[in-house]
């Protein structure tokens, strides 16, 4: 399988001459109020079309690799829509990235089903293209939010969730915990096998799947946005669209027909949402420290 990186520029001039001609000049320029890690803007170009730009430090022009890697990939899957990448580049001591601009319409009658549906897709869609010399994984590290995402390729679902998930969030957060607690943190990592199972076939997860990362595209229905991707357990993108809220029942029916769950997904949950909870006490600090501990104990 091959990914394709966009085009990088040293200028949003640059990049506009090359994307739209010579005389396509930003007119008009909006902030998009929204997200804690980059800063997001809707172009209004000279020839009168919109693009999408999210900018960030120079520094962090890692994110945005990341990200165009990982909607490429979830467009390969032909499944379910994602905004279509333009390029990236560098621009007066910023990075940033264009993408496709989601004019944001009314939604399909049956938006919440089709999304369901089509999210069970890609997840049944093969995947081993995506972890060379594995079958869980990645092609290249990435982001969870703003913290780094492991990837190396395992064999087992099992041993890549604890190596690469949850092993790295513990000790990033290691600063948080006591004695006891560890003596917890370590049982539940020898016994992470009495939890969770290996699927009955690897999927590409989106990896951050809340409700704050898909969007209403431009053919009405759900696209997915701001992915953090790997090969894994397809479950664990259904945990995490649970963790914050949830979907409407409409979605979880859906979905269950089209991809049935295996048993003791209920029981598993709270494993999968503890790598997201992790990551939220390592970026945001301690507020997520009793969510952490309750799911420790739960499974310890």
């Amino acid at each position: 399988m091959t990914f394709t990186k966009p085009q990088h520029f040293a200028s949003i001039d640059d990049a506009l001459a090359s994307l739209f001609g010579n005389n396509v000049k930003i007119a008009h320029s909006a902030r998009i109020p929204g997200g804690d890690i980059n800063e997001a803007f809707a172009l209004t170009l000279s020839d009168g079309s919109h693009i999408f730009m999210k900018s960030n430090k120079l520094e962090n022009i890692g994110f945005f690799h990341a990200e165009a890697v990982g909607l490429d990939a979830i467009a390969q899957t032909k499944a379910i829509g994602t905004p279509h990448i333009l390029c990236s580049g560098t621009d007066h001591g910023k990075s940033f990235l264009l993408m496709e601009y989601l004019n944001r319409k009314c939604r399909i009658a049956d938006y919440w089903e089709t999304f369901a549906q089509e999210l069970a897709a890609m997840h049944q869609a093969p995947a081993a293209g995506y972890v060379p010399q594995g079958k869980f994984g990645f092609i290249e590290d990435n982001y969870i939010g703003a913290g780094k995402q492991i990837n190396t390729p395992h064999k087992s679902w099992v041993s890549f969730f604890r190596d690469c998930r949850l092993e790295p969030q513990f000790q990033s957060a290691s600063k948080f915990f006591d004695r006891s607690d560890w003596q917890k943190i370590t049982r539940l990592l020898d016994n992470l096998g009495k939890y969770l199972i290996e699927p009955k076939y690897p999927s590409l997860l989106h990896g951050d799947l809340w409700s704050g990362n898909y969007m209403t595209g431009n053919d009405n229905k759900a696209w997915l946005i701001d992915p953090a991707c790997s090969v894994g357990h397809a479950e664990a993108d259904i945990a995490m669209t649970e963790l914050f809220g949830g979907f409407p029942p409409a979605f979880y029916g859906s979905y269950q027909e089209a991809a049935p769950m295996q048993p003791g997904y209920q029981e598993r949950r709270g494993l999968y949402n503890l790598y997201h909870l992790l990551n939220h006490l390592n970026l945001f600090g301690r507020a997520y420290l009793p969510s952490v501990r309750r799911t420790i104990a739960e499974y310890a």
